[in-house]
């Protein structure tokens, strides 16, 4: 019988503490507690080092995640879980070349350089000098960023002349003739946010040579999706957009956010659907239902960026995304994991329900396991990558400005100047200032000003680009602002099938899985 696993989540803080829990229990002591990258639970439960993403990729997306999730949060951190990632990622650099590196197996040495995880190195190192102020780690990325220029043009890709060619020892390994969008690409993002924190201008020349390369047939004006050309990890694609969007919000360009926004509008829904689930390959060959919640992640990250750039519709994308499949998607119920048979009580064999809870994988819109997968996944390093999203999302719920508060997405939350309670969570929308200055609250677009009503408020109210604007609310008295979550029907367009969901206001309150297992919604 088909089982029901989603507890439908609408805490966005409390999904990443969980997910932070997950990522202080993959470690490995059989390898110096370098983390673990394979995660598989079915049909057999084990944990498996990875010769292309252990040491130059985990720690990196790590890190990240949970030093930013200390900071917007307050997770408390256990210090020997970020010195246990920190280790592994500075010993990923003790290779012939300031790059993030792999071993081929446990014990070797560092001889494989895959471009792919050069995003992950500097995100690592990013984090590490912005929340703990490491200095070997600033030292270490400036000496990448030399390397890279040395090494890598957008003429000659990695293949460079004689005297500064890859040294011999060093297996570079790319997917394809073209691995611009799957290699070095992806690190636009995480070289804006170590520019933004150390103004190292080296890092913006890179990230900008970088960008113009991405625009000369990657991300076109028209907007559309060469997989030719950016290859069939949809993973790359959609950071790579998601660090364009970082760049362009970094230097105020808007030609460059018109191809983020045209991208977006565009090509994107090649590989997405309208929960933001996107499949975790783009081959012809593919599993139609398997995805991939980094992905998702990346457009949530994008959307955000679009909305406070002007299109305010991007955040009741957002919000969908969120509601939708990004917070069911966490595991939350882990009782279907059995440790398989251990005689020799492996690590990699023990506990492993309660190390994957909490954790992200690659699920199907309606659920854990898309039909027809041969196993489920939850590889380790997708939990950071979705904690990082969520972090993102956490910071856009309210925001404020020289222009006021600003409620963008509808979930309970509070800051210094706001409190919200959702809709979702209890019937109608509260939100209390706390300091006299205007407030602008996003109003759904299912939710026409015709059957908005607001209590508590003796002013004139406005509707002022998709926000209703308040200009002298009451301090520290709860204003309501009352519409209905109104029950609508969609389908998900996949490649073999259609998936009917319906919804109430954004939130999926049921959805077709074809007897799947392991579903997060109720069937229809």
């Amino acid at each position: 019988m088909a089982r029901l696993q989603n507890v439908n989540t609408t805490d966005i803080g409390e999904a990443i503490r969980l997910g932070c829990r997950t990522m202080a229990s993959v470690f490995n002591p059989a390898d110096d507690n370098f983390p673990y990258f394979e995660s598989v639970v079915r049909p057999s439960a084990y944990l498996a080092f990875n010769a292309m993403h252990g040491e130059s990729h985990v720690p990196g997306r790590h890190l990240n995640a949970l030093l930013t999730a200390e900071a917007v949060v307050g997770v408390c951190l256990d210090e020997d879980t970020i010195e246990n990632h920190s280790r592994a990622l500075f010993f990923s650099y003790g290779g012939l070349l300031p790059l993030p590196m792999n071993r081929q197996e446990i014990g070797g040495p560092l001889v494989n350089l895959y471009p792919h995880n050069i995003r992950e190195g500097f995100h690592g190192l990013y984090a590490l000098v912005r929340y703990r102020g490491l200095h070997r780690a600033a030292t270490l990325a400036e000496a990448s960023i030399a390397a890279i220029f040395r090494q890598w043009s957008p003429t000659r890709s990695w293949r460079v002349e004689p005297e500064t060619v890859l040294i011999p020892d060093i297996e570079l390994l790319i997917d394809s003739s073209d691995d611009f969008i799957s290699g070095i690409a992806r690190a636009i993002g995480p070289l804006v946010k170590y520019y933004r924190t150390t103004g190292y201008g080296p890092a913006l020349e890179l990230a900008l040579l970088l960008k113009e390369h991405a625009l000369s047939g990657y991300f076109p004006p028209d907007g559309t999706y060469d997989v030719r050309r950016h290859g069939t990890h949809t993973h790359s694609t959609t950071c790579v957009l998601a660090s364009l969007a970082q760049l362009a919000a970094l230097t105020n360009d808007a030609p460059l956010m018109e191809r983020v926004k045209a991208f977006y509008d565009g090509g994107l829904w090649q590989i997405r659907d309208q929960l933001g689930w996107v499949i975790a390959t783009s081959s012809p060959i593919a599993d139609p239902d398997l995805g991939e919640i980094n992905n998702t992640g990346d457009i949530l990250e994008t959307a955000l960026i679009l909305g406070r750039w002007g299109y305010t519709a991007c955040f009741e994308d957002a919000e969908r995304i969120l509601r939708g499949h990004l917070l069911p998607a966490q595991l939350r119920d882990a009782s279907f994991i059995k440790d398989p048979p251990n005689p020799t009580l492996e690590d990699a064999k023990s506990n492993l329900a309660s190390r994957h809870l909490g954790a992200f994988g690659f699920p199907a819109p309606y659920g854990h396991e898309p039909l027809g997968a041969a196993s489920i996944s939850f590889n380790m390093d997708i939990v950071g990558g979705a904690v990082g999203s969520l972090c993102e999302a956490y910071r856009h719920i309210a925001r404020s400005d020289d222009a006021g508060t600003w409620i963008d997405m509808l979930f309970d939350h509070e800051t210094a100047d706001v409190a919200i309670e959702s809709p979702y969570t209890h019937g109608v929308l509260s939100v209390r200032a706390k300091r006299a200055r205007p407030l602008f609250i996003r109003l759904p677009s299912w939710a026409p000003p015709a059957h908005v009503t607001v209590s508590g408020y003796s002013g004139e109210s406005h509707l002022v680009n998709g926000y209703l604007c308040l200009s002298e609310p009451p301090v520290n008295r709860a204003l309501r602002i009352e519409f209905p979550l109104v029950e609508s029907e969609i389908t998900l367009k996949h490649r073999t099938r259609d998936i009917p969901v319906r919804l109430r206001g954004d939130a999926v309150v049921a959805m077709a899985n074809f007897g799947a297992d392991l579903t997060f919604f109720p069937a229809p």
